[in-house]
């Protein structure tokens, strides 16, 4: 697939747009802390693009712990309310000023632009950085009812900008979100840790070099 076929663009919001990761990473540390549980920043690399369920398991997997569902999803829970109080202090600074030129510039040259989370917590995100309103369309874990690398995401965000599949770009920093592009059959344009995925069918150093990228 070539990039002078496309005309939307869906990116990923955490990695790409921004950067919550070490708000992640604390919110997680004092929960697998509590639970006795080894967490470092490898590990926490280990749940880029996974659901919070999901990455909970991760957690207690690598401690050796069993708990039942319910404590589970009060855990889950809490993880989150604990990373929505880091997020509660973030501000449009939070958002390099080469990410809000280029979704400009990307916009001005007609692409289609779309925001394509799995976190519910991606709207509380745009909001608090003042960068919703650069998107046409976002899809996020309120939308949806599988996370990457199913492709729900993507494909909704498609449906929703009137595009086909084929021609969408996804950018994604999350070898789930590399995987979710390509299920999707889009063009999966690596970035950060996934530039170094084998599943990419384009990769950028940065967000500012998609204006080459899809020049």
């Amino acid at each position: 697939m070539e990039s002078g076929r496309i005309r939307g663009i869906i990116f990923d919001l955490d990695g790409v747009l921004v950067s919550t990761d070490r708000f992640h990473y604390l919110a997680w540390k004092r929960i697998a802390d509590r639970l006795g549980c080894p967490f470092d920043e490898r590990l926490n690399d280990s749940l880029r693009g996974v659901s919070r369920m999901e990455s909970l398991r991760i957690i207690l997997r690598a401690g050796g712990v069993t708990l039942t569902d319910g404590e589970m999803s009060d855990l889950s829970e809490e993880k989150n309310r604990i990373y929505r109080g880091y997020l509660s202090g973030m501000t449009p600074s939070d958002v390099a000023s080469d990410v809000r030129a280029t979704l400009s510039g990307l916009r001005v040259r007609g692409y289609r632009l779309a925001v394509g989370s799995s976190s519910k917590n991606a709207g509380y995100i745009l909001e608090k950085t003042e960068l919703r309103s650069a998107f046409d369309t976002v899809v996020d874990g309120w939308d949806i009812s599988r996370t990457k690398p199913d492709p729900e995401t993507f494909l909704l965000a498609a449906a929703r900008l009137s595009l086909p599949p084929r021609e969408c770009a996804v950018i994604e920093d999350a070898a789930a979100g590399i995987l979710a592009a390509r299920r999707a059959g889009m063009l999966p344009v690596g970035i950060g840790p996934a530039a170094t995925d084998p599943g990419c069918g384009g990769r950028v150093g940065s967000v500012a070099e998609l204006l080459d990228f899809f020049n």
